[in-house]
């Protein structure tokens, strides 16, 4: 089994920041892609950021210069800094990772359970 679960949301005004964790655990060889998304009511989840194993990464065009995407290979575990917040950033952040469970298992896709990120003008 296979558990991310992610922490850090919460409220904040405008130009404020957060610091959002997501940590995996359970029976875990290695995580190839981990992954920050978002959703709002009615919309459909977008990805925020995205960080391979070796480290390469991509933004959305909408937080780029704002967040900041990590991880810590040796703690299972990804980050997201969210500088300059705006209210249009107000969403429920998911967190998901590629995990493969032993050396000879295939990536299978994992995600958390999402943290509120509310952002008050």
């Amino acid at each position: 089994q296979v558990h991310v679960v992610e922490s850090g949301g919460g409220l904040v005004q405008t130009g404020g920041s957060l610091r959002l964790s997501c940590a995996a655990s359970g029976t875990i060889f290695s995580i190839g892609n981990w992954g920050w998304y978002r959703q709002t009511p009615g919309k459909e989840r977008e990805l925020v950021a995205s960080i391979s194993r070796g480290g390469s990464i991509n933004y959305s065009d909408s937080v780029k210069g704002r967040f900041t995407i990590s991880r810590d290979n040796a703690k299972n575990t990804v980050y997201l800094q969210m500088n300059s917040l705006k209210p249009e950033d107000t969403a429920v952040y998911y967190c998901n990772a590629d995990v493969r469970r032993f050396s000879t298992d295939f990536l299978r896709n994992y995600w958390g359970q999402g943290t509120q990120v509310t952002v008050s003008s």
